[in-house]
């Protein structure tokens, strides 16, 4: 029997655009059991499992565990998620002014970690609830962020200097950066990792990693060469060489054994607020 898949994707109102890149909710069911992939991104992601946890079966830092919530920092880690061939829930990806709204916190707070969404939220658990007793998908998501936000400002010239960098997708270089907001190299670097948890220039190049993974996500692609230009790589060695850094594999590879790759496409570019 075939594996059956739905869900919906959503476009952040113009309220919540500064806070919420992307979200989507997913049921899948019917598929064999197996595992499929959680790649680096440049936003903080929250889940919500809806049924069965979420079962991370590897990851770096923290090996294997599964959560009902999840809140994970910007990692350049990949980790390897168990499914018994079904699959529930609804999946936000948060800018940096978004965490803050949202958990209260800065993105470094958490680091490149996961942790279960009641360590750095309150109400977790009712919000399980209420998001698990509704049925559509736009509601869910309304019940996610209507309640919880709270505007707490970011440094702008650290807002800009993400845009810069991660909404560029990964072009733009340190040095002019640090130019163009009028701060020393050091000290952009000292105050963005500070902030956000990763530095400068890792930013970008997760940045880049995230654009080239999302064209690689479409059931029809062009040649790996032309995504890797499109990205802002130098040729398609480049890109190959950064793919097995942050995903463990070629993307060749990762489209060969990716079940759910066309599932939970998601668009947007980064922003900080």
């Amino acid at each position: 029997m075939a594996g059956v898949s739905e869900g919906a994707r959503g476009t952040p109102s113009a309220r919540l655009r500064p806070y919420v890149a992307s979200y989507s909710g997913y049921r899948l069911s019917g598929y064999e059991p197996g595992q499929h992939f959680g790649m680096p991104s440049p936003y903080l992601t929250v889940i919500i499992a809806i049924g069965s946890k979420l079962e991370i079966a590897d990851s770096p830092r923290q090996g294997s565990c599964a959560f009902e919530t999840l809140a994970s920092g910007i990692s350049a880690e990949p980790v390897t998620i168990a499914h018994d061939g079904n699959q529930h829930g609804i999946q936000l990806s948060l800018t940096p002014a978004g965490t803050r709204a949202l958990l209260g916190i800065p993105t470094a707070a958490l680091g490149g970690w996961m942790v279960d969404l009641g360590d750095v939220m309150s109400g977790a658990g009712e919000l399980l609830d209420r998001v698990a007793a509704t049925e559509d998908w736009d509601r869910r998501f309304d019940e996610i962020l209507a309640r919880n936000l709270e505007e707490r400002p970011i440094d702008p010239t650290l807002v800009e200097a993400w845009r810069q960098l991660v909404g560029s997708g990964g072009s733009a270089r340190v040095g002019e950066v640090a130019r163009n907001v009028g701060w020393s190299r050091r000290h952009l670097i000292n105050k963005f990792t500070a902030e956000f948890g990763v530095a400068p220039k890792d930013s970008a190049r997760i940045s880049r990693f995230y654009r080239s993974h999302q064209a690689l996500r479409r059931p029809s692609i062009p040649r790996l060469s032309e995504v890797a230009a499109a990205c802002g790589y130098y040729d398609q060695a480049h890109m190959a060489r950064e793919w097995r850094e942050f995903a463990g594999m070629s993307p060749s590879q990762w489209r060969r054994v990716e079940e759910f790759a066309f599932v939970q496409d998601q668009d947007g570019s980064p922003s900080a607020r």
